[in-house]
């Protein structure tokens, strides 16, 4: 990612403060690696503007993030596989 590029997002993204140490020498930790390439994908695959991705952040940023424990859906499909093997040996013996 080019250095200018870099610099532009981080005075449009608050998000993106990456360490600066002496000489204004910047270091990207990981989880702002994560974040240059979302904004990346965001704006040049996806077709956002800048103001979207923006939006975006902030959004996720406020919105509380909900954990669910999904079930299993392998009771279920054993349920599935059962019926439909049961239908396979009916049909059978009708014919």
């Amino acid at each position: 990612m080019p250095q200018h590029i870099l610099r532009y997002w981080e005075t449009r993204f608050p998000q993106l403060r990456p360490l600066q140490r002496a000489g204004n020498r910047r270091y990207y930790r990981a989880e702002d690696i994560d974040l240059v390439r979302r904004i990346d994908t965001l704006l040049n695959r996806e077709g956002y503007t800048v103001r979207g991705v923006q939006q975006l952040l902030a959004a996720e940023k406020t919105a509380p993030i909900i954990r669910e424990s999904t079930p299993s859906p392998i009771p279920a499909l054993r349920a599935i596989r059962a019926l439909l093997a049961e239908a396979l040996i009916e049909d059978g013996s009708a014919a």
